[in-house]
């Protein structure tokens, strides 16, 4: 049976979230029915809604969301109905990268994720007064009070943990944890340096603080931001706004160059200037994202000492161990993600928009 529910729905691109009545399919053989509890506000949510991205409006956004499951399809083993889940991206499960434990990097991530809007099948998940709406957002469209979501993207979570203190994790946390822990992987004495202090780069700095990285420095203009990484495990501040990054980062480590570099920010000229700031042998992992098409100059030669750039999405992240690990993390205080939250009642999402694009919040999450 179909069921109405309350969404955000983004009519075209630059207009803003409103609320609307949705009708979602029935769910489908390996699909969940999830009452949200809470979701996060990403900054890809945003690029999509502004029509950044060729993904199909009206629809319904969302891809950070924790609930309750209330139904699965015939074919769901990894969770029932009562189970706490974190929603996270799909997959196909099948090709190499699924099968190598690299869902992340899935031949169908694309259309199955961000730009496609519909099941694999190309059938649709919503619809309103009869007319299908882009969905399937990450495999969840978790901006609705109920959800409609791929057996991928189901996390089941510890039900002793608040789902509003663990929303971020399907998507901006697990990122910056998983650019220090998968694919840096400090070893001891290593200098890690995160560009941006926004929630992806402040939950890099809490990975950091995990690690054998003795020394850990967050980059921003906003001393505020700069201030909270220092609690959150940061050893060293550089404000980008008032001195030249390579300078001060070649006084932090007395030339040698970092170790290893996350950077958040999506701006081209800061990229550079962090591959030009690596040691010999460093890595710069790529986690901001620019419009599509955008280039970057280096300096080949100044490449040769070893250095790595290195793409990344969502953290490199095997959802069904390492979620649940955040989790534990969470619950135990040693990844304070609270100190990155903002929460909003669903009906305030605009707010909670304005809110992010002016920096005012690092992480919204939205409570139903």
């Amino acid at each position: 049976m179909s069921l109405t529910t309350r969404a955000a729905v983004v009519e075209s691109g630059g207009a803003p979230f409103t609320l609307s009545d949705v009708t979602l399919d029935e769910p489908g053989p390996r699909e969940a029915l999830v009452r949200m509890v809470a979701t996060g506000l990403c900054h890809t949510d945003l690029g999509v809604a502004s029509g950044g991205l060729p993904f199909p409006l009206p629809g319904v956004l969302g891809h950070e969301g924790a609930g309750v499951v209330e139904a699965v399809g015939p074919a769901v083993t990894g969770v029932a109905p009562g189970d706490h889940v974190v929603l996270s991206f799909t997959s196909c499960g099948a090709c190499r990268n699924c099968d190598g434990g690299h869902p992340a990097y899935c031949a169908e991530w694309l259309p199955l994720n961000l730009l496609g809007g519909r099941r694999a099948d190309g059938t649709s998940t919503i619809s309103r007064d009869g007319e299908p709406l882009g969905g399937h957002f990450f495999g969840q469209s978790s901006f609705a009070e109920r959800a409609l979501v791929d057996e991928r993207s189901l996390v089941k979570v510890d039900p002793d943990v608040p789902l509003e203190s663990i929303a971020p994790l399907g998507c901006g946390v697990q990122t910056g944890v998983g650019a220090v822990w998968n694919v840096l992987k400090p070893v001891t004495g290593s200098t890690i340096v995160v560009l941006g202090a926004g929630a992806v780069g402040l939950s890099a700095v809490m990975a950091a603080a995990l690690t054998p990285a003795t020394t850990i420095v967050a980059v921003d203009r906003v001393g505020e931001r700069l201030t909270l990484a220092k609690e959150l495990g940061a050893t060293h501040t550089i404000d980008a706004a008032a001195e030249n990054l390579g300078d001060a980062l070649a006084a932090i480590t007395g030339g040698q160059g970092a170790d290893g570099i996350v950077e958040t920010t999506g701006n081209v000229a800061v990229l550079r200037q962090g591959v030009d700031a690596l040691g010999a042998r460093g890595t710069l992992v790529v986690v901001g994202a620019p419009p599509f098409g955008t280039e970057v100059s280096l300096d080949v030669n100044g490449l040769l000492g070893g250095k790595r750039v290195v793409g990344l999405t969502l953290g490199d992240a095997e959802t069904q161990s390492f979620i649940p690990a955040l989790v534990r993390l969470v619950k135990e205080g040693r990844l304070p993600l609270h100190r990155l939250i903002s929460t909003y009642p669903f009906a305030d999402i605009d707010q909670a928009v304005r809110d992010m694009g002016a920096g005012k919040a690092i992480k919204p999450v939205l409570t139903f």
